[in-house]
């Protein structure tokens, strides 16, 4: 089993920044790869900000290319978000994956971006 916590958000300013934080824990060494997903105000689904797999290999999604950094240390998944503006709006998951398959989700942080 795994547990995720995450810490971080806030209210920021439009182009402000802010870094979010996912700690790991229980059977972490099985933890393939780990992301961050963020589901907006009165959206059901769910989208896909980033990932980072075991060996630091990274994906990102379109809408934060050049704005977001996913980082890993050991157990830890960071999110450096810059340039943010009120469409980033949302409560951020963060997601892991285990060697089976078996995916894992935090329970989330609210990162509200308005003036």
């Amino acid at each position: 089993q795994v547990q995720l916590v995450e810490s971080g958000g806030g209210l920021v300013q439009p182009g402000g920044s802010l870094r979010l934080s996912c700690a790991a824990s229980g059977s972490i060494f099985n933890i393939a790869a780990m992301g961050w997903y963020r589901q907006a105000p009165g959206k059901q689904r769910r989208e896909f900000v980033a990932t980072i797999g075991r060996g630091g290999n990274t994906n990102y999604a379109d809408s934060v290319k050049g704005r977001f950094t996913i980082s890993r240390d050991s157990g830890t998944v960071y999110l450096q978000m810059s340039n943010l503006n009120p469409e980033d709006t949302a409560n951020y998951y963060c997601n892991g994956v285990d060697g089976r398959g078996m995916v894992y989700w935090g329970k989330g942080t609210l990162v509200t971006v308005s003036s």
